[in-house]
């Protein structure tokens, strides 16, 4: 009996304690950080669900411009018809006393981007919206791109207006759960993709390339189109060492 109790008082050495206390502070701290990183993807999810709110209302506010804007063709209100033609809203006004009719041009595509005020008082522009039905991708594009302005929805990176002439550039964040471009990376070739500009004009856009460059390569903004339209989606990958980028060119 003596001899089991002087080897357990031997056994739990000075050396041991010290080691057995590391081990407490390791596990502890280690128990602190997982409970760190919880609390903080918790808390980007939930700042992620008041942008993805934001996004939302400022889509309805442009649904409702576009909406406003449209207009339809061959509409007709008394002696005046109005047509559209490719961006183009043609007015004419029927004189009775006339065999002329008074045409009136103007550019569909210097519609202003609509505003969207939040409740905090902060403004956003949009001034188009991008839908990929195969991906349940639906964003306004917002007409600047800054840092705070990615968080909120996907932005115009460069290019000309909307449905016109040139490539429309759309940068978005790539988050895990699906929000903004994170189902980007499922596109594939002949996928499509619709731009809706603010006269209510949609246009259809079938990808015919997708790649990864870095983001030091911006040879995928590149104006010369031979004259057609075409977007260009760009988006994160490879936690940000990369870039995914998809072309799209307009359907005719």
């Amino acid at each position: 009996m003596n001899q089991i109790l002087v080897t357990e008082k031997l056994y739990i050495t000075p050396e041991l304690r010290r080691k057995k206390k590391m081990y407490k502070l390791q596990f502890f701290i280690s128990v602190l950080l997982v409970c760190l990183l919880f609390s903080y993807y918790i808390y980007a999810e939930y700042d992620r669900s008041k942008s993805e709110e934001v996004s939302k209302q400022i889509l309805e506010g442009l649904e409702i411009k576009i909406d406003n804007n449209t207009i339809k063709p061959e509409q007709t209100k008394e002696n005046t018809t109005i047509k559209q033609y490719d961006g183009i809203i043609v007015v004419a006004i029927e004189d009775d006393e006339e065999d002329d009719n008074k045409i009136i041009q103007n550019n569909a595509a210097e519609v202003t981007p609509t505003k969207y005020t939040s409740p905090d008082g902060v403004e956003y522009y949009a001034e188009s919206r991008v839908t990929i039905p195969k991906l349940g991708i639906d964003y306004p594009v917002l007409s600047e791109c800054t840092e705070e302005l990615l968080k909120i929805s996907v932005n115009k990176y460069w290019g000309p207006k909307p449905n016109e002439v040139g490539n429309y550039c759309i940068v978005g964040h790539n988050y895990k759960s699906g929000k903004m471009f994170g189902n980007l990376p499922a596109i594939a070739n002949g996928d499509i993709i619709e731009l809706t500009d603010l006269t209510g004009r949609t246009i259809k856009y079938a990808v015919y390339d997708r790649y990864q460059v870095k983001p030091t390569d911006t040879a995928c903004t590149s104006q010369l189109t031979g004259g057609q339209k075409e977007l260009t989606l760009i988006t994160c990958k490879e936690y940000g060492q990369e870039r995914l980028v998809v072309k799209a060119r307009e359907v005719k």
